[in-house]
């Protein structure tokens, strides 16, 4: 081989250093890629999960509105008032075949020693003696635990019954259980409502949405004319 020709041999782009350094680039370039395009279905599966889980939550909740919804329906004037057992302040038990063969007025409040609930069971009490001349049995229903509810009794001089119901099933049969809304958020809670139940065991009156002034003189007039 001539001296001109090795020349030109050793001259190959495959060999030098330049072409070395564009082969590892090209390699490097390819393998970031790759490693992308791996990592791109992991990142949607994870979003799918959580798209699927957040829609799980909200699927639940929008199912105990509607079951709420539904006992608020089902419950009407003239339907038979739903059976309950549930522990009361003081550490007895109240049902409602306690008070077959009279009146009774259930008031079902959000929550212990807040200003609403508060004014409504001192109402309730300071009328107490009049609806027991009327025939009529007086019972308070919310969520809190019985320390609460004792608590509240105490702090207040309560004259009336309050019953715990920590597992919202007799708030759900009386339909005093459902959406709410606060500061543009909804969330599920005790509807402020009163049950008036005739001596035959039967729904007499519905108030719901109660407006806390006033209301428990209603109520007592509407016992008074059963």
């Amino acid at each position: 081989m001539s001296k001109k020709s090795r020349k030109k041999s050793s001259k190959t782009p495959s060999g030098s250093p330049t072409a070395k350094k564009k082969t590892l680039k090209t390699r490097a370039s390819s393998q970031t890629k790759l490693a992308k395009t791996r990592r791109a279905p992991a990142s949607k599966s994870t979003a799918s999960i959580a798209k699927t889980a957040s829609h799980g939550a909200a699927s639940k909740q929008l199912n105990s509105s509607r079951s709420a919804a539904a006992a608020k329906v089902a419950l009407a004037e003239g339907a038979k008032a739903p059976a309950f057992r549930l522990p009361r302040d003081g550490g007895d038990v109240v049902t409602l075949s306690d008070y077959a063969g009279s009146k009774l007025v259930l008031f079902f409040y959000p929550r212990a020693d807040t200003p609403g609930c508060t004014r409504e069971a001192i109402d309730f009490t300071r009328l107490a003696d009049d609806f027991a001349k009327a025939g009529t049995a007086v019972l308070g229903i919310s969520a809190d635990p019985l320390k609460a509810q004792e608590k509240f009794r105490d702090k207040h001089k309560l004259g009336v019954p309050l019953i715990s119901d920590e597992r919202h099933e007799m708030l759900e049969a009386y339909g005093a259980w459902g959406e709410k809304s606060m500061y543009g958020k909804s969330f599920l809670g005790i509807l402020r409502t009163t049950i008036l139940v005739g001596s035959d065991g039967k729904i007499a009156r519905i108030w719901r949405n109660v407006r806390v002034d006033g209301h428990a003189d209603q109520v007592l007039e509407a016992a008074r004319s059963l």
